[in-house]
């Protein structure tokens, strides 16, 4: 034992001595000599790291709304939409007050991602920093080429803060790129981060074109999002123009006919009864047809290929939007004669799972979405089949089939004498857009949704953003004349009557034509900081900016909406479904908070820390002018 012992270490002794002559006889022995070197100053010398960079800032937008369990769940729970329909655990996002706290955890896939939000925003700023920072050390063929990525890069800063201040309210401005520690942030006041995104989007829209591969940052975006930022900032005037050059550039139109096409790929439930959806607006949002050089109504986009295997990334949207029909323990839906109605194997008879996806029941639409706001039977966006309620699906278990007169027969909620026959109402029982949920996925059996396109602004939504302009402007006529736009693109009957038009119209048609498109609850919060900002009254009630956390609009819509939380429905986990006013503003994470030792970022009133706030900044750095 001892001899070997005693020769392992010798042979370590003598690769020791080894080494050691190495290192006395060359010198240079620590200078590194790498293949290849990648560093902020050897990637960013030239045009294609710099859009590299760029490219960073686009994948990072795609993680919001795709994979499962995506952080666009959280604004539409917070939203007069949807609420959590995931109930089979008490972890889960139902009751606001408890739930959503600065130390709770805030990124979690079964509850809230707004720690998701207040992390990836900021990391989106970083990259654009680094663009912005490092744009005159790049040699460019024009100063045209030079301009157009500094202003898509302005573009992605602008895109972060303007989810951050209607988020967060008074968040830390960082103009710059951040290469060491750095522990002395403040708050700054969302007035000035609005202003200074403003001049840098105005920039933008100068040099940014719109002739640009899908995906990439247009004109057209920039010009969009100016508009919402001179609406959050009350500059009604500036937002009327801002939207006007989109709308009336040439670039880009409203599509009113068919275009492209709707393979016969979704299953063969709807096929065989009869089923053709073939009208422009489920055309528009047929996967395959978003990104087609004829569709001159998308603005700016993300871009997922089921071709594109090493950065394709699956939307599973029909996993998170639709309701659990299937069968599992707690989520049966029974025929009336007590036997288990439904079954989400591929390959049965009825195929259901392979035309509709199989959903979890994350978002059950509240009643305002799923009935209230259709005020036309012809519109497209509601009509059946592009609309689908549960009682246009039917009962599919294999077993039932010669065992019960219910097979292939429509689901029903009750029996003949009153009985419901699901175990949870609220998870697996509501109604969906199929038209735009609907992803073909042909790398599972139970179809969640594949890798494909999706819309982050549109046209559509360019059109409603001028008529709101329009309506605080004071001009209602002007306003109606653009939401009768939309609505007669998806066949509905125009509106009339200029004393039913206002802000409410506007948010009604954002629900009807941009579900699971806009980021409802930011949109909501710039309408709340409008009206408090202007004093102008919503049912004869006013607001102000110095009570904002306790009194606002945000609040007052979400109750008088979303019936989850007016009523206080309790959950099958025991939890009753419970809002405040205070949630107009998520908590930030108390972690950002503790580590900031030498500075102050303030937290939102309603929240824990909120009495340690200080007066936020009123003016940006000048070394954050940039």
């Amino acid at each position: 034992m001892k001899t070997l012992f005693q020769n392992k270490i010798n042979r370590l002794l003598f690769t020791a001595v080894i080494i050691a002559g190495g290192f006395a006889c060359k010198k240079d022995f620590l200078e590194p000599r790498p293949l290849s070197i990648f560093t902020p100053e050897s990637a960013f010398t030239d045009p294609r790291g710099l859009q590299g960079a760029l490219s960073a800032c686009d994948a990072d937008l795609r993680n919001e709304m795709y994979g499962d369990a995506p952080p666009y769940l959280t604004e539409m729970m917070f939203s007069d939409l949807a609420a959590e329909g995931m109930n089979d655990n008490p972890g889960t996002n139902q009751n606001l007050n408890t739930m959503v706290t600065p130390t709770s955890n805030l990124d979690n896939g079964n509850g809230n991602r707004i720690g998701w939000f207040w992390n990836r925003h900021y990391l989106g700023v970083r990259y654009a920093n680094v663009v912005i920072a490092r744009i005159d050390e790049a040699t460019w063929p024009s100063e045209n080429d030079r301009n157009a990525i500094l202003g898509s890069a302005y573009f992605h800063r602008a895109m972060r803060y303007y989810r951050l201040v209607h988020q967060f309210g008074d968040v830390p401005f960082i103009g710059r790129e951040i290469k060491s520690p750095k522990l002395d942030f403040f708050s700054t006041k969302r007035e000035v981060i609005l202003e200074k995104i403003k001049k840098d989007l105005e920039f933008a829209v100068q040099w940014v074109p719109d002739n640009v591969d899908r995906g990439k940052v247009t004109k057209g975006a920039c010009s969009h999002l100016l508009t919402k930022v001179n609406l959050a900032l009350g500059k009604f005037q500036d937002a009327i123009a801002s939207a006007s050059a989109v709308i009336n550039g040439g670039a880009y139109s409203l599509m009113r006919t068919g275009f492209g096409s709707i393979p016969k790929e979704e299953g063969d439930y709807l096929t065989k009864l009869g089923v053709v959806r073939d009208d422009v607006v489920a055309r528009l949002h047929w996967p395959t047809n978003k990104a087609l050089a004829i569709n001159k109504e998308v603005l700016f986009m993300l871009i997922s290929r089921e071709e594109l295997v090493e950065s394709r990334t699956d939307l599973r949207m029909m996993r998170q939007a639709l309701p659990f029909w299937s069968k599992t323990a707690a989520n049966q839906i029974y025929t009336p004669d007590g036997k288990t109605g439904t079954s989400d194997l591929a390959a049965r008879e009825i195929k259901l799972v392979e035309t509709f996806g199989r959903g979890i029941g994350r978002t059950p639409n509240t009643i305002y979405h799923a009935e209230t706001i259709w005020d036309d039977p012809n519109d497209f966006r509601h009509k059946r089949y592009n609309w689908m309620n549960m009682t246009d699906l039917v009962y599919n278990n294999a077993a039932l089939k010669g065992t019960s007169p219910y097979y292939a027969q429509p689901l029903q909620l009750r029996d003949a004498n009153g009985k419901v026959l699901t175990l949870d109402t609220i998870c697996n029982w509501y109604s969906w857009p199929h038209y735009k949920m609907y992803a073909p996925d042909p790398r599972r059996p139970q179809a969640q949704g594949g890798a494909f396109d999706w819309y982050i602004f549109r046209l559509a939504e360019t059109y409603l953003l001028r008529a709101e302009a329009y309506i605080w402007n004071n001009q209602p006529e002007q306003g109606m004349a653009d939401i009768n736009q939309v609505r007669t693109r998806a066949n509905c009957a125009p509106y009339t009557d200029l004393s039913k038009i206002d802000i409410s119209t506007v948010l009604d048609e954002r629900a009807r034509e941009l579900y699971w498109e806009e980021p409802r609850k930011t949109e909501l919060d710039r309408v709340a900081f409008i009206y408090a900002l202007t004093g102008r009254a919503y049912k004869g009630k006013t607001y102000s900016l110095n009570n904002f956390g306790s009194n606002n609009f945000y609040y007052d819509w979400i109750i008088e909406k979303n019936n989850f939380y007016r009523l206080g429905i309790f959950a099958n986990n025991g939890q009753q479904y419970t809002i405040s006013a205070y949630h107009v503003l998520f908590p930030i994470p108390q972690a950002s908070i503790s580590a900031n030792t030498q500075g102050v970022i303030n937290q939102n009133f309603g929240y824990d820390g909120y009495g340690r706030n200080v007066p936020p900044l009123t003016s940006i750095d000048p070394l954050d002018d940039n």
